[in-house]
């Protein structure tokens, strides 16, 4: 770590810093309360974030690259305020119907899809299995962004704004095309009912098996349960293998392609998403990296922005 890093001059702590920070700290708070109520996971990512940008000049840095994560989680969280059944029709029978059309499985003398033929094969070391796979979703493309953080802040970025990108292409389908999930067909059929609120589908078997509260504990925090459609769970993963693929991380690769294939098996098997939403989920990873890299090839503004951005957090 730089000397710079651990002793900081009387300039790294301004009057206006001071303000700003505050000012973006309060307008959050005071949003959140209006919006979506108040939590005490807002305080502390506040107070969390405060700390890290008045500690060291590493930790500013730090925080201020990571601000890209935050403002992914802020907007997710508000959407709970704007819930996409009230701006479209949500799909619940017809995409039911196009998945055992298009990856139907023909069982005992029926057609079923496969998170039904699933269902009536369940395993424990499925359920485990699966569960962890499912636990690697934000885990790992935060740790990953960590590492090039500290050993490329410009492929730090590349990857953070694509994860950003993927992820508001995917928010703009879910009010476009809401979609509720497997288990909501299981639990309700094909009626509509809009306070439903998250649930762990088959995930539940290995908060079970362990004796733990982990997923139920994290989807009765669930923003929307009508937004299967794409399954982002799909798309962090497949960002996560093309950033290790192009930088050339070698063998960890092969761990980010088995969590990969793992999760995308795991939403299918637990019932939180069909096929087709996991299919959605990669075509709207391929589009956020597709994008991302075709408007830096083409605009001199957003290299700019881009470098601009890297020299801050340097």
């Amino acid at each position: 770590m730089d000397v710079a890093d651990k002793v900081q001059p009387a300039s790294f702590y301004t009057t206006r810093q001071f303000v700003a920070v505050a000012a973006i700290s309060l307008l959050y708070l005071l949003l959140s309360y209006f919006l979506i109520g108040f939590k005490t996971d807002q305080v502390y990512l506040m107070l969390l974030f405060n700390a890290m940008y008045f500690g060291t000049r590493l930790t500013r840095k730090f925080i201020t690259g990571f601000s890209i994560f935050i403002i992914f989680w802020i907007i997710f969280d508000f959407m709970k305020a704007f819930p996409n059944y009230l701006f479209q029709e949500v799909h619940i029978e017809s995409l039911y119907n196009t998945e055992k059309t298009l990856f139907g499985i023909t069982h005992d003398g029926r057609t079923v899809t496969p998170n039904e033929f699933w269902i009536t094969h369940q395993h424990p070391l499925l359920d485990v299995l699966t569960g962890f796979f499912y636990l690697c979703w934000v885990p790992v493309p935060l740790a990953f962004a960590a590492y090039l953080f500290f050993k490329n802040r410009e492929a730090f970025l590349h990857f953070s704004l694509t994860f950003l990108l993927v992820n508001l292409l995917g928010f703009v389908i879910y009010y476009v095309y809401p979609a509720a999930p497997p288990w909501y067909v299981q639990l309700h059929g094909f009626d509509f009912v809009a306070s439903t609120p998250g649930n762990t589908g088959g995930l539940e078997r290995f908060d079970a098996f362990f004796g733990v509260d982990i997923f139920h504990s994290l989807y009765s925090k669930s923003s929307n349960v009508f937004a299967a459609m794409p399954s982002l769970h799909s798309s962090y993963p497949l960002i996560v293998l093309y950033y290790a693929t192009r930088y050339q991380l070698g063998w960890i690769r092969l761990f980010f392609g088995v969590v990969m294939a793992g999760i995308w098996f795991a939403a299918v098997y637990n019932s939180h998403h069909y096929v087709l939403d996991v299919l959605a989920g990669i075509l709207c990873a391929l589009a956020g990296i597709y994008l991302f890299q075709w408007t830096l090839q083409r605009s001199d503004k957003a290299q700019r922005l881009l470098q601009m951005f890297v020299r801050a957090i340097e």
